[in-house]
């Protein structure tokens, strides 16, 4: 089980769990309930360049399409491609198995840009 309070957090509700310079991003519980039903997400691309706060791919509800930022920039290594075949495990396991995207970053001084669980 992921300890939430160890991550952090964009403002528009992305998570990123840091080991060393790599990291891996997901949306928060709020976000997915907001969210409500997947049924479709767009990952960005093994090898991608994304930079802090600029949308980076796009996940769709039976509502409406909503982009997700990258919190931190640097470079995509690898894709959870589950999420592609199974969309709704976002929904189901937000922090844990409907992870999106690793990371390695770029610049680790925007961590700073970020906000804990608590706040």
């Amino acid at each position: 089980m992921v300890d939430v309070s160890r991550l952090k957090f964009l403002e528009s509700h992305e998570w990123v769990r840091l080991e060393d310079k790599m990291a891996t991003v997901g949306v928060s519980d709020f976000a997915q309930k907001e969210i409500s039903d997947i049924v479709y997400v767009e990952l960005p691309k093994v090898g991608q360049s994304v930079k802090q706060k600029d949308s980076c791919m796009v996940i769709e509800s039976v509502k409406a399409a909503f982009d997700i930022y990258a919190p931190l920039s640097g470079k995509v290594t690898e894709i959870n491609a589950r999420v592609n075949r199974e969309p709704q495990i976002v929904n189901q396991s937000p922090y844990e198995e409907g992870w999106l995207y690793k990371l390695e970053i770029t610049d680790s001084s925007e961590l700073e840009n970020l906000m804990d669980y608590s706040t």
